[in-house]
């Protein structure tokens, strides 16, 4: 028994929805296994404790357990940072189907959260401690739970398309139509309708990009990808958005709600997201199919 052993082993109980949340933060611990994630090896080193923590606090379901109980809230890394501007937020909401979100920090000094973690007083004081956030950005209306309720604690503007308006009616932004439209001095929205009627990519600094649920990082394609089997609105839209979209887009962080998040060269991701355009425009519509889907 190595020092980071305890009695009380790490395990995801039966409430596990699959999102993929957890394997993103905690890779080679925590694995797919018959339609869930699973621990499949515990944690060796004082490292791979955190990564066990970092995925239980992002859990949506609060599925992974540490003996019989959840980890000690004083063990929670949210907000994590992931690059000098930008912190991952955790506690993703089931109300989200357990998206991803983010904490964009500006030049000014104040942030933009990207999307929404489930809502919490408790949570809204931990983020709001990074610094003043002055404004929400909504990538769809999957992601739009608890939208108004994080505007209104950090007196922050709500944005949204006009065609996922309906799932956040009182915004304060509205962003409308199929161009690209500026939210603030280096923040860009990017209309892409495809997955619903109303999403839209964020792009900050021509370097990070969040995507929503319109693309992602695949580890199985070890590429971008889109989510054919749960594009809700249009795949044929979705490809005509990427190829008005990619050429005008230029990142080197790919931040999506669901699937990985990947680092690049802004050229590689200029060629992978030129080959995405092609591979999108050759799929057709087809049934929503949750099962198809692997990341």
């Amino acid at each position: 028994m190595n020092e980071y052993s305890t009695d009380a082993a790490w395990r995801v109980d039966r409430r596990c929805t699959n999102c993929d949340a957890a394997r993103q933060l905690a890779p080679g611990l925590i694995a797919e296994v018959a339609g869930r994630s699973s621990v499949v090896r515990q944690p060796r080193t004082a490292a791979e404790e955190k990564a066990l923590h970092a995925a239980a606090f992002a859990c949506h379901t609060r599925s992974i357990r540490h003996g019989a109980r959840g980890p000690h809230p004083v063990l929670d890394p949210f907000p994590l940072r992931l690059t000098e501007h930008v912190h991952l937020c955790g506690h993703n909401s089931p109300h989200t189907a357990g998206a991803n979100s983010y904490l964009l920090r500006r030049p000014a000094g104040n942030l933009m959260m990207i999307d929404t973690p489930r809502w919490s007083s408790a949570l809204a004081t931990k983020y709001s401690a990074l610094g003043p956030i002055t404004d929400v950005l909504l990538t769809h209306r999957d992601h739009a739970a608890h939208g108004r309720q994080y505007a209104d604690r950090f007196g922050a503007r709500l944005w949204i398309h006009e065609g996922d308006l309906a799932s956040a009616p009182d915004a304060d932004g509205i962003l409308r139509g199929s161009e690209p439209i500026e939210i603030t001095d280096g923040v860009t929205a990017h209309p892409l309708p495809g997955h619903t009627e109303g999403s839209v990519l964020y792009l900050a600094d021509d370097t990070y990009c969040f995507s929503g649920d319109s693309f992602y990082w695949s580890r199985t394609a070890d590429d971008v990808a889109v989510a054919e089997s749960v594009t809700w609105y249009s795949i044929t839209e979705l490809a005509a958005s990427l190829a008005r979209t990619a050429p005008r887009v230029r990142f080197e962080w790919l931040l999506p709600g669901h699937g990985d998040r990947k680092q690049l060269p802004g050229d590689e991701f200029a060629h992978r997201m030129h080959d995405l355009v092609g591979r999108t425009a050759e799929l057709s519509p087809r049934p929503i199919d949750f099962t198809a889907l692997r990341w």
